[in-house]
């Protein structure tokens, strides 16, 4: 897979990853999304505070340096959605394979009718049925 694409899927695996706190008593992932989500809402915005308050309290000698610092601060974002990408492309280990496919099986039964892959799964599969589990026990209550 290209960067774009792994960028894209992780884009798509942390907006389908339920935000729900039990979810992180089970699954490393969970923390790693929302430490996702915390560097887009926040790291921006300290970006370019960086980038301000260094030619504020410099000059426009520290242009460039503000400008390194900014950036780096600005590609961190961007380095957790490839990484989250790489993850969610990763086939789920044979135990959370099972489980899955179980789960699956479950909600079918149940009378949902869940399209998801049953053949070596990887993490944005799990992802896609916890988003559904979730949806499903919201609309419930």
């Amino acid at each position: 897979m290209s960067v774009v694409e792994l960028i894209k899927l992780g884009r798509e695996y942390m907006r389908l990853w339920p935000q729900r706190a039990e979810l992180g008593n089970y699954f490393a992932e969970y923390q790693a999304v929302q430490i996702c989500r915390l560097a887009f809402r926040y790291l921006p915005g300290i970006a370019l505070f960086s980038f301000i308050m260094q030619l504020y309290l410099g000059s426009m000698t520290l242009l460039p340096q503000a400008l390194v610092y900014s950036l780096f601060i600005l590609s961190i974002p961007l380095q957790a959605l490839l990484m989250l990408g790489v993850k969610a492309d990763k086939f789920l280990p044979l135990a959370l394979a099972s489980w899955y496919k179980e789960s699956v099986a479950r909600v079918n039964e149940a009378g949902g009718s869940i399209k998801l892959s049953l053949h070596k799964p990887r993490f944005i599969d799990l992802a896609k049925l916890l988003n559904i589990s979730h949806q499903s026990q919201n609309s419930k209550f």
